[in-house]
């Protein structure tokens, strides 16, 4: 396995950060509190992940201004944080890794890319595990004892068998989305917006799948068993057995579709491009709203 060295100057990093804040991407630390603010509150911005902390069953949303509890309606920012939080997925109880951005207001900040990050206590404090400064992850996964990242700065899939501590960088391939089955880790789908591709060799190799529609999220709920999200809420899957994709049920809004999370089999969520939030609990046939901004805004 090999760690990227990190490269670039620190006047580069301090530019990059300078960027970040006149993007308007706010963001928050990886330690400590959260910083104070005098504008009005952004809310959740672009949503990039979802998932349940098994914990207590509460549903958390990640997205470019922090981290946020969905209950009641409302979207309770975590710790008062800022940081632009992507590739956020769940790994066991409290437990949650991501990648992103730091807040350009965060005194402790070192590089605009947090690489790899994990919290144990559901987003109050978090942890660099690995990458800090090299990799942009926009999507991991977890497939058994492999973890997949998709890196938006090199543009390829990396790998790691030891919790994200060391990678492997493999196949370039321009994707949304990534899916895998511990059941059968070696075995990765890539949703690219205009199809679908697949791995059979955790990631080094991609080919498209040619009855696949365009999808821009996948989960594989059962080895070889799909489900998926087109961009204009379509929720689609793939039993396997060379049955043909079928449609299961649309999101309700009018947002195009960006990010879809299988909690098990019946159970999903998803969220479009107006930052709202949808749950099913009879495997994506029918859908409710969880949370549309404007509803609501707490801080803790």
């Amino acid at each position: 396995m090999t760690r990227i060295l990190r490269r670039g100057p620190h006047a580069l990093i301090t530019l990059a950060l300078a960027g970040l804040l006149l993007a308007g991407c706010s963001t928050s630390s990886t330690a400590g509190a959260g910083q104070e603010r005098t504008a009005p509150d952004p809310g959740t911005g672009h949503l990039h992940g979802l998932g349940v902390d098994p914990a207590d069953d509460t549903v958390y949303a990640a997205g470019h201004h922090g981290v946020f509890r969905l209950e009641g309606g409302t979207a309770t920012r975590v710790a008062g944080r800022y940081q632009d939080t992507m590739g956020f997925t769940g790994t066991g109880p409290s437990t949650f890794l991501a990648s992103g951005h730091p807040s350009p207001t965060d005194p402790d900040a070192t590089s605009p890319h947090l690489g790899l990050i994990r919290t144990t206590d559901a987003g109050r404090t978090w942890q660099t595990l690995s990458a800090e400064g090299e990799a942009d992850f926009h999507t991991l996964e977890q497939a058994g004892n492999v973890l997949y990242g998709l890196d938006s700065q090199s543009g390829k899939v990396w790998a790691s068998t030891d919790a994200g501590r060391n990678w492997q960088q493999r196949a370039r391939i321009e994707a949304l989305d990534l899916a895998a089955h511990p059941a059968r880790s070696a075995t990765v789908w890539a949703a690219t917006g205009t199809g679908l591709e697949r791995s059979t060799d955790g990631g080094r190799t991609f080919r498209p799948v040619s009855s696949a529609p365009g999808l821009v999220a996948v989960e594989e709920l059962d080895s070889g068993s799909l489900v998926g999200l087109a961009a204009d809420g379509r929720v689609l899957t793939d039993r396997g057995g060379g049955v043909p994709w079928t449609q299961l049920g649309r999101l309700p809004g009018k947002g195009q579709a960006t990010v879809l999370t299988a909690v098990t089999r019946q159970r999903l969520l998803a969220a479009d491009s107006t930052d709202a939030v949808y749950e099913s609990a009879d495997g994506g046939r029918t859908w409710l709203l969880l949370h549309r901004p404007g509803n609501g805004q707490n801080h803790d």
